[in-house]
Formats: structure tokens, sequence, C-alpha cells
């Protein structure tokens, strides 16, 4: 299984980016998938999650409204759009796959993990 995850970059404050997670190995459509992120000296911290068949979707409150999780089931493929950043938004973003009927902020339900792509956000 690999989870390849892309579209990190160097962004102002209040900008824009769009990530994604291409998949590989596995029945897409069979998982819930998530995003996670991780800042220098912090754990893990829950983004977004979103239903196999992204009729659900959940959002942790520090993005809630200005990030966006989507997925592509033809395209085995998760997104994340991401608005109106701010600096405190720099970190590592990881894409993970859950086998799970529902969307759970728990990073231990979670099976398999991409690499990360670092997102850094300027002030």
């Amino acid at each position: 299984v690999q989870l390849q995850a892309s579209g990190g970059g160097l962004v102002q404050a209040g900008g824009s980016l769009r990530l994604s997670c291409a998949a590989s190995g596995l029945t897409f459509s069979n998982y819930a998938m998530g995003w996670f992120r991780q800042a220098p000296g912090k754990e893990r911290e829950f983004v977004a999650a979103i239903k196999r068949n992204g009729g659900a979707t959940y959002y942790g409150d520090s993005v809630k409204g200005r990030l966006t999780i989507s997925r592509d089931n033809a395209k085995n493929t998760v997104y994340l759009q991401m608005n109106s950043l701010k600096p405190e938004d720099t970190a590592v973003y990881f894409c993970a796959a859950d086998y799970g009927s529902g969307v759970t902020s728990n990073r231990r339900n979670y099976r398999y993990w991409g690499q990360g792509t670092q997102v850094t956000v300027s002030s």
C-alpha cells in the first residue's frame, strides 16, 4: 500500500494550497481517509476526515471553515483544499487510510500512512 501526498509548499498568510494524496495497493473506496498534521515539537494533530463514499466529513476545530476535504474514488485520490492559511497551519501534512465505515479523528484507527508533505505559511 502506498499513499503519496503532494501539493505542499510555501505560501503567504491568507493564501491557498491544495494537497493531494494518491493511493495505490488498496481498494480505495473501502477506506475512510484522513489528513493529519505535525508541527515541530508538537504531537500529530487531526485535521479532517472523509467517509468511504464521501458522504460525510469531519474537521478539527482549528481548521473548520477554512479547509475542505474531498475525494475522487475513480482516481483513488483524496484532497485537502486549504484557504485563508495562517502561520499556525505550518506543519508536515500526512494522509492516512482507515478501514472503517465512519469517520474518526483517532489516529490509532488509521491503518496506512503517507510520507507527508511540508506546508509553510509565512506571515
